[in-house]
């Protein structure tokens, strides 16, 4: 069978939906992800141990249960727990966005943690409360050294997108599946699909090395 790109051309249309559906999920998940994270990494790294149970807890589920069956468990699940109508966008953001905290929170502890203790024990003299140390001495600093792995993180949530394909959101996978099915020419869909991702995601990749380098020097 000869490749034909054409196929692609023709329906260009309904693939750029699918990528900007991607790229919002993308920004979403990350945005709630990062949010929850935090607050998780600031509950592991508290003094008092319920809340650091409360923390380890929360991370170890979610960076251990599969994607694919938390969203389903979302979607179908969730809703007769709360008694409540959740859509599948709803669904697919709250998946997502939880599964991704559990490794962003993994990520901020790191980095906090990394911070030496010399900084904390300066800032405890000082007479600052927790929550003031973390937010003027320590997250500043660890920042930087969070940057890569954070970086790293986004990448994977955005790959991870292509899970929401099985709850009927027409993201880039789900419509190149559909061009597909009434093409009969999944070659040519999936190989520019396959391009696209990689074209998204190299510059990413090399930036985040570029950071890494930089923190190492």
């Amino acid at each position: 069978m000869k490749f034909d790109p054409s196929i692609v051309l023709a329906n260009w249309d309904i693939l750029a939906y699918g990528l900007l559906v991607t790229l919002k999920y993308t920004i979403y998940t990350c945005a709630i992800g990062l949010a929850i994270g935090l607050f998780v990494a600031l509950l592991q790294l508290t003094p008092w141990p319920f809340l650091r149970w409360t923390g380890r807890i929360w991370v170890e589920f979610f960076r251990n249960i599969p994607l694919l069956v938390l969203l389903m468990w979302t979607y179908y699940a969730l809703p007769i727990f709360l008694q409540i109508q959740i859509g599948k966008e709803t669904a697919g953001i709250l998946g997502l966005g939880f599964y991704a905290s559990g490794f962003y929170a993994e990520i901020l502890r790191a980095g906090v943690q990394s911070i030496d203790r010399g900084q904390t024990d300066a800032a405890v003299a000082l007479g600052m409360g927790y929550f003031q140390r973390m937010k003027r001495i320590i997250l500043p600093q660890a920042l930087r050294r969070m940057v890569p792995p954070l970086m790293g993180q986004t990448i994977m949530q955005l790959k991870n997108t292509t899970l929401l394909s099985v709850l009927t959101i027409p993201d880039l996978l789900y419509q190149a599946g559909y061009i597909a099915s009434f093409t009969y020419r999944p070659m040519e869909v999936y190989t520019v699909i396959g391009a696209v991702f990689i074209l998204m995601l190299f510059p990413l990749s090399a930036l985040s090395r570029r950071f890494e380098r930089k923190e190492a020097a």
